[in-house]
């Protein structure tokens, strides 16, 4: 990286923004449908004639989306669904997947929760092999020399790691304690080495491919921060970042 830390070369490339406009939120849905359903065939195209993937959990989520400096492109996305203020028994998403979870919803209130979701990168940034099957992807986004493959391959969630950090700053920009979020086991390492915790609260399913739910305390995440500085440098420039645009006003499903 020559001498450049993780955050510096995460902005040398990307910006990430809150998608707080419709034309943003839009931008998101169509990343979801390239992605799910057309490189990954997850969701049925037929479903989306818009070609914009959306469910019923949008309208209370927020939406981060990261967009490539060189090109314009918008490479990929996330979103952090929040409980319904209508409804505050109303399910997240991972619990009709994972119907023997462990997380303590009977002593944790779902007013502070959020769940991490949705998240997709496309296809011209999930370069590495055996890794174009998945919506995160491991990323190699520039060419590297060879002197520069180890660490290439050390940071190569770079993307996957900056979406998930975006959505952690906006649930503790938001006051919630936790974050729950159903992702792939190997991701989760990744995360966890890199320094954001994620611990299991269930055992791994079959959902297009293994997929286990976590939980991101937020004590916890923060502990597992003082322990990497250079991704706490990271989550801080993401949440700078964001931070001036945040658009807090969304619809209850």
């Amino acid at each position: 990286m020559d001498g450049i830390g993780l955050g510096e070369h995460f902005f040398k490339y990307f910006d990430i923004f809150v998608a707080n406009t419709q034309e943003l939120r839009e931008e998101v849905f169509r990343i979801r449908y390239q992605v799910y359903c057309q490189e990954l065939g997850y969701e049925p195209v037929e479903n989306f004639p818009d070609f914009m993937e959306k469910d019923s959990y949008d309208n209370r989520s927020i939406h981060c989306i990261l967009q490539h400096k060189s090109t314009g492109i918008y490479a990929g996305c996330v979103r952090l669904v929040l409980s319904n203020t209508n409804d505050i028994d109303h399910r997240f998403p991972f619990e009709s997947i994972c119907h023997n979870h462990t997380f303590d919803f009977e002593n944790i209130s779902r007013t502070n929760v959020a769940e991490i979701s949705r998240l997709a990168v496309i296809s011209q940034f999930r370069k590495r092999s055996g890794e174009q099957n998945t919506p995160s992807g491991l990323i190699v986004f520039e060419n590297r020399s060879k002197e520069e493959i180890r660490e290439q391959r050390r940071r190569s969630s770079v993307i996957a790691l900056g979406l998930y950090l975006a959505a952690t700053s906006l649930g503790m920009d938001l006051g919630l304690s936790h974050a729950v979020t159903l992702m792939e086991p190997r991701l989760a390492r990744h995360l966890r080495m890199s320094g954001l915790i994620a611990r299991p609260i269930g055992t791994v399913v079959d959902f297009h491919g293994k997929r286990g739910p976590y939980t991101l305390e937020r004590q916890e995440v923060l502990n597992g921060f003082s322990e990497n500085t250079e991704i706490y440098c990271l989550f801080k420039k993401i949440q700078a970042t964001i931070k001036d645009n945040i658009c807090y006003q969304f619809c209850s499903a």
